[in-house]
């Protein structure tokens, strides 16, 4: 009984990063640049702006302008946010780590149902579909179809570059102690980043079984004994920043390090105040 209520709350866990998800910063226009920088919080419960809008190119060369540009604006007001919120509910599950890991390891039921997820959610079949997606768009030349490939394939690259930084600097050894890269989840960002560009494009409607997807891929990481809970709640995290980078509009300057400590991970964030408070860098359409 005990397992099952420890399996539901990480359930919980990360269905709440997906449901989180759906937000978005006010349309240039319509906001007003504050003085004094703060965090608003309350985008997570405003209603979601249209799918981003269909650039004219989505060639090989329009993607990788696209990546260059998702990664000069990674530092930012929303991106801040989601540090915020995955590294807070990264910490607060950390103790439990090895109390889940002892539940779900060798647990044959647990095992059976989450087996799956380590074959569906690798980079490789991500990657897979979301150039399917890509071809076709540009095979039948249907630039809206060619652009959800497009952003998916982004939102991938973003994921893995952020995830295997954090892989390298944090050095977190894994439960199995096979290699010292757990922290965060591969499987869990590329899952969450995939889900999270498919929301942008296509609402809401495919919003819950999207992330429903990726919730089942980051815990079936967890009986295969491959990472911590709370590798993959942060790994939901970075996913849902690499997916909302590359598919935002508009992106605003802020620049943010996570540095990792013993036993959890610190956010430091610095702002020059000398330069112009209203200057905003917004993403042109690809």
């Amino acid at each position: 009984m005990r397992g099952l209520v420890d399996l539901r709350v990480m359930v919980v866990t990360l269905v709440f990063c997906g449901v989180a998800a759906p937000l978005t910063a006010q349309p240039a226009d319509e906001r007003e640049t504050p003085a004094v920088p703060r965090i608003d919080f309350t985008q997570v419960i405003t209603q979601p702006a249209g799918p981003p809008p269909t650039p004219r190119h989505t060639g090989i060369k329009a993607m990788l302008t696209g990546l260059v540009t998702d990664v000069e604006h990674l530092p930012s007001r929303e991106n801040l946010m989601w540090v915020g919120i995955g590294g807070g509910l990264a910490l607060a599950v950390h103790p439990f780590d090895k109390r889940v890991n002892r539940e779900l390891v060798g647990n044959t039921r647990a095992e059976n149902f989450f087996k799956a997820g380590e074959a569906i959610g690798e980079l490789g079949t991500l990657l897979g579909s979301a150039s399917a997606v890509y071809a076709v768009g540009r095979l039948k030349d249907q630039p809206q179809v060619s652009h959800v490939g497009m952003d998916l394939i982004q939102s991938l690259a973003l994921a893995e570059g952020l995830t295997q930084t954090l892989k390298y600097t944090t050095r977190r050894e894994r439960p199995d102690h096979s290699s010292r890269n757990s922290f965060p989840s591969g499987h869990a960002a590329d899952t969450f980043a995939f889900a999270t560009a498919l929301e942008r494009h296509l609402g809401w409607r495919y919003a819950g079984p999207a992330y429903i997807f990726a919730s089942y891929v980051a815990v079936s990481r967890l009986p295969a004994n491959r990472h911590w809970l709370s590798d993959a709640v942060f790994g939901a995290a970075v996913g849902i920043i690499a997916g909302r980078t590359v598919t935002s509009n508009e992106a605003h300057p802020y620049p943010v390090a996570v540095v990792y400590v013993p036993g959890g991970a610190a956010v430091v964030f610095s702002r020059d105040f000398g330069r112009d408070a209203s200057r905003i860098h917004g993403l042109s359409p690809r």
